[in-house]
């Protein structure tokens, strides 16, 4: 089963109130909402793309220990995923899909693998934990790399709203009283910095399979 097919059934499960779900409605119609609302205002379009030049950052993994994306890719090519964090179930399957495909990522052209969350660090370990991730999470601090790739954007405040109704209370997550996020996205950069796969979706229901990317991951590293 594709990442894709499980995100679906999750969904399909989530919005019916399946137990242990129990969502009403009108919860659901403000998730609908805004996404549709980020889809239109074009974000995604503006992200960086395949062909761009991939900024260089330096984060903190979980154990407070900096991370370059320069000494990443003098390695080899780089893979990295834009992760909302612990509270996202659908990221958090995104996790676990790039978990079962470290293999063949590594076999296809010894790429790096990294996650960049604005979460804490505490939240990013409980998140290395419960995925069983042999990759990092970095802690992406006011989602600063998130906006340099184009991907952050700032919540309605209606969405606010929703967000603390579920007990979703992103500054505490975040340590940050911003009320950003980033756009789900996954990219491929080769040693050079450029990019050579990029996948970047205002629905945070939709993520590519990783499977999509290994042809990238090949071409970055011949």
């Amino acid at each position: 089963m594709s990442l894709q097919d499980k995100l679906d059934a999750f969904k399909a499960d989530f919005e019916a109130g399946k137990p242990p779900y129990s969502v009403p409605y009108p919860v659901i119609e403000t998730m609908h909402r805004a996404t549709a609302e980020l889809i239109a205002s074009g974000a995604a379009q503006r992200a960086l793309k395949a062909g761009d030049q991939a900024p260089a950052f330096t984060l903190d993994d979980p154990n407070g220990e900096p991370v370059s994306s320069a000494d990443l890719l003098r390695q080899g090519p780089l893979v990295l995923t834009f992760y909302r964090g612990v509270w996202c179930p659908y990221c958090n399957m995104e996790l676990q899909a790039l978990q079962a495909a470290l293999p063949a990522i590594h076999a296809a052209g010894g790429a790096n693998v990294v996650a960049i969350s604005p979460q804490v660090a505490a939240n990013s370990r409980k998140s290395v934990r419960q995925n069983a991730l042999e990759f990092p999470i970095l802690s992406d601090t006011h989602n600063d790399v998130a906006a340099a790739f184009g991907l952050r954007f700032e919540m309605q405040d209606y969405l606010i709203e929703l967000y603390r109704s579920l007990k979703n209370d992103l500054p505490a997550f975040n340590g940050d009283p911003s009320w950003t996020l980033p756009m789900p996205a996954r990219y491929v950069i080769a040693p050079d910095s450029t990019i050579v796969y990029a996948e970047v979706n205002p629905d945070y229901t939709r993520r590519p399979d990783p499977s999509e990317m290994l042809p990238a991951i090949r071409r970055a590293a011949a």
